[in-house]
């Protein structure tokens, strides 16, 4: 006689499967990786989000964070109360920057 309960549990699965639409490109580059990094591919876009997740936690890569320690990067302005006029100094600044990187790449 057999139970309902005793039937085998079917395999919890690992994880969620999601589908993505990716140009020729991406798929490309995600089959280059995962041969490169010796890995499946689920895998190597496990790893993109993970690296995705701490770069964003970074707290240089925080927008308003990375305003910390900006003037101390700025050219002198004897003639300027930076205190008063601090956006058009760093406005400035910044616009000096680009010129001085032909790339547009600072």
């Amino acid at each position: 006689m057999t139970y309902s309960n005793d039937k085998p549990k079917p395999a919890k699965r690992v994880g969620e499967p999601t589908q993505v639409y990716l140009t020729e490109g991406d798929r490309s580059r995600l089959e280059r990786l995962a041969t490169q990094m010796g890995a499946s591919k689920s895998d190597v876009l496990r790893r993109g989000l993970e690296a995705l997740e701490l770069q964003q936690l970074d707290p240089a890569a925080h927008p308003a964070l990375r305003l910390i320690g900006l003037a101390r990067d700025t050219v002198h302005h004897p003639d300027v109360d930076v205190a008063r006029e601090h956006d058009r100094v760093l406005a400035d600044d910044e616009e000096a920057s680009w010129r001085s990187d032909p790339t547009g790449c600072a």
